[in-house]
């Protein structure tokens, strides 16, 4: 009888464009979350945890990237032929929750919600397969008010977990100016020449293509975009890339609307005026920009903190109104040693269509959503991380047959309200222990041997403070600074009390 093969090992590794996060990690998001939700709670949003999974037909098709199978997203086929996704993002099943019980929530609702959502895009330096978002959304009213409360609560949220002013900026655009700016391309011109892209026949798909150029303007200045919207460039690495062969009169208004930002936001508007010619939609969008502003100056967010800025423009295509992004500003080295300012950690707008998917009527709605990764890397690269992930209070086993005592000492410690635990490898080994306390960021070892049952005391090791020591100090210095007490067993939890509060 043929001998049975074996079934191959599993692989320990992580699955492509996803990754673990271990106990400090953890702490610091939470914390961050913690402070966030806040001042959510503060400005008077309520918490929603919806599912994790949603139906493909809800979740709808809104993300860019199309090549990938299901269009981008985590798709199976349910027992009853149902498409189900995990979520791309919390917007989109913020929609199906209001469409579902919007007879049992008051109106407005605003909802604030956390966790983590997974995008089927191909993994890169940075950019993963799951990760944490921090939204806040406002749905039922179409007042500028909303918006102007998301930005100034962006605003709070950044300082409060530890980016100062003057670090960050939010940046405030809108999209039916840009809507504007695309009727006055449109009128100083026809719509692409024959010899253009086959794809440029579709109008729709044309406007993409010249707010996607826009999108650029940071990367590539004003002559790329110049280039790109005409017969095309050629990028770094001497590639030509294909233009948007736009008349010259028609890429003026796109330059216009570009450099349009002032010294201050009432030039800022008056250039964008005049971008948008003679556009009805552009001038509304003006409008709501000019009421944003003057409600957030109205609550003392000026232009250090919140100012218009026409080149944000955000990718995802639900986007109705007003558009905005949070962009750090301070300086970082990039993995080749150059310095780059890090970037956006936030974004959002106005999404007036979404809900109208599932009800067949218009509801206004506004929120902004905060990458968590990106926030917790910008405050790391900063110093600025608060919370600190402090291991156990160890019990340290000297006999292996007075388990029992040991036990009774760390129910003792938990509860007082003190973390701890008892040590449960190989006792053999007493400098294993403290290894291990070690490896835990222990701040406490506690020591009860035969000797110390004997006189009804307990050796209590500062373990911070041994560590510090041992780094710095000379000889004469550790006498003096003794790291480890014998106190009466009566006494353990006021002594553990002690030396924690000292090392905090």
């Amino acid at each position: 009888m043929a001998k049975m093969k074996k079934a191959p090992r599993p692989k320990a590794q992580t699955p492509k464009g996803f990754r673990d996060y271990f106990g400090a990690e953890v702490t610091q998001r939470d914390e961050m979350l913690h402070q966030i939700a806040g001042v959510y709670h503060h400005y008077g949003f309520d918490a929603l945890e919806s599912s994790g999974v949603e139906t493909v037909e809800a979740l709808g098709k809104f993300l860019p990237d199309v090549d990938r199978p299901n269009e981008g997203v985590f798709a199976w086929q349910d027992e009853d032929d149902t498409w189900m996704a995990l979520r791309y993002d919390l917007t989109a099943p913020l929609a199906r929750v209001y469409a579902q019980h919007r007879n049992d929530l008051p109106t407005p609702y605003r909802r604030y919600a956390m966790g983590p959502v997974w995008r089927n895009e191909k993994p890169g330096p940075g950019r993963y397969r799951q990760f944490y978002q921090c939204d806040a959304d406002t749905v039922g009213t179409a007042s500028m008010a909303a918006d102007a409360e998301i930005c100034a609560m962006l605003s709070d949220c950044l300082e409060t977990v530890g980016i100062p002013r003057g670090d960050y900026l939010i940046k405030v655009n809108n999209r039916k100016v840009l809507d504007g700016v695309l009727e006055a391309v449109e009128a100083a011109s026809h719509m692409p020449e024959d010899d253009a892209p086959e794809r440029y026949n579709d109008y729709g798909q044309w406007q993409a293509d010249i707010l996607r150029t826009i999108d650029k303007f940071d990367k590539v200045g004003e002559e790329g975009v110049r280039l790109l919207l005409g017969d095309g460039r050629r990028d770094a690495s001497g590639a030509f890339i294909e233009g948007l062969k736009l008349d010259a009169a028609a890429v003026e208004p796109v330059i216009s609307f570009l450099t349009s930002r002032g010294e201050s936001i009432e030039e800022t508007l008056e250039n964008l005026t005049l971008a948008v010619g003679s556009s009805e939609v552009g001038f509304q969008g003006i409008h709501e920009l000019k009421e944003i502003i003057d409600l957030l100056e109205k609550q003392g967010y000026g232009p250090d903190r919140i100012v218009i800025d026409p080149s944000v423009v955000r990718g995802l295509g639900y986007y109705t109104g007003p558009v905005f992004e949070a962009e750090l500003t301070f300086e970082i080295l990039d993995e080749k040693g150059r310095k780059r300012q890090f970037g956006s950690v936030a974004g959002g707008g106005r999404y007036d269509d979404l809900v109208k998917r599932f009800t067949g009527q218009a509801v206004p709605a506004v929120g902004v959503s905060i990458g968590v990764d990106r926030l917790l890397a910008a405050l790391r690269e900063k110093g600025r991380i608060t919370a600190t992930h402090d291991g156990p209070v160890v019990i340290t086993v000297m006999d292996k047959n007075r388990m029992a005592d040991y036990q009774t000492m760390v129910a003792e410690l938990r509860n007082a309200g003190i973390r701890a635990e008892v040590y449960l490898g190989n006792p053999k080994n007493f400098g294993n222990q403290l290894k291990y306390a070690d490896n835990r960021n222990s701040p406490v070892a506690v020591i009860e041997g035969g000797d110390e049952k004997e006189r009804g005391v307990v050796q209590i090791k500062d373990l911070i403070l041994g560590a510090k020591i041992a780094e710095n100090a000379t000889l004469e210095e550790w006498k003096e600074r003794p790291s480890q007490y014998e106190v009466a067993r009566s006494d353990l939890i006021a002594k553990v009390r002690e030396i924690l509060d000292s090392q905090s």
